[in-house]
């Protein structure tokens, strides 16, 4: 049956009561203005903060806006994948509720994707980024660490920002990669771009222009940490070497 949203917006959110309305708004003001009928999917994740409420108080504004607000904190990868299953577009993407990544790299990835890309993957390490303000040196160091030895353990050398949080991709790969993923923390994002091609889909990379924020969830320890993330890469590859993809 063919699909009547032609996009679908995938907004996952963690203590964003601040950032989420002005860049639900932007969404809005971007997608208004195109011939298609969209719809925009808030999953907050548990957030301690109001964040599902503040954002739902946007509904009068904004056209097709859904919230899930789920009771726990589960990981950023859990209501990533929740969001891409409930999503009923032709195409859906996923990204931040900070606005690092702005929704006019639509255009381009959409673009990637009329051309005969599955997946289209934001990159700020491709030629044509542009990063407008940085993360701090140990950030960036072990952003650094983590791409070299994703690019080892996954075998993505091609990709040198697996982590970036845009991502877009036709409805089908979003609904068969998404139910098969397992990683609910950050390690979600190199598990899909390895799963996409596992099944064969065309990936594609677009360069972006990435703002930094201050309020990440990105630490060295703990269930969003560098380690967990680590751990989480080692686990992608043991199941994609013993099948445990089914």
């Amino acid at each position: 049956m063919e699909n009547k949203i032609y996009l679908s917006v995938v907004v996952p959110a963690y203590k964003e009561k601040e950032q989420i309305g002005g860049n639900l708004l932007e969404i809005e003001s971007f997608l208004s203005a195109k011939n298609f009928t969209y719809e925009i999917i808030v999953v907050a994740d548990g957030s301690p903060d109001n964040t599902a409420e503040v954002a739902q108080n946007y509904s009068s504004q904004i056209r097709s806006l859904r919230v899930i607000k789920n009771k726990e904190n589960y990981g950023k990868g859990y209501v990533v994948r929740q969001g891409l299953l409930e999503s009923k577009g032709q195409y859906v993407v996923f990204l931040d509720a900070d606005g690092s990544t702005s929704i006019t790299h639509v255009e381009k990835a959409l673009s990637e994707i009329k051309k005969g890309a599955d997946l289209v993957v934001g990159s700020r390490k491709i030629k044509g980024a542009f990063i407008q303000i940085r993360q701090p040196r140990q950030r960036e160091i072990m952003g650094e660490i983590a791409s070299w030895l994703i690019s080892i353990v996954l075998g993505l050398w091609s990709f040198p920002d697996t982590q970036c949080g845009f991502k877009m991709m036709t409805g089908k790969v979003a609904h068969e990669v998404a139910k098969r993923m397992v990683v609910d923390r950050f390690g979600f994002d190199f598990e899909l771009i390895a799963l996409a091609r596992m099944f064969g889909y065309n990936v594609k990379q677009i360069p972006v222009r990435w703002l930094n924020e201050e309020n990440s969830a990105v630490t060295l320890v703990g269930p969003n940490g560098f380690f967990r993330t680590l751990r989480d890469l080692f686990r992608v590859k043991i199941r994609l070497i013993t099948r445990g993809y089914k």
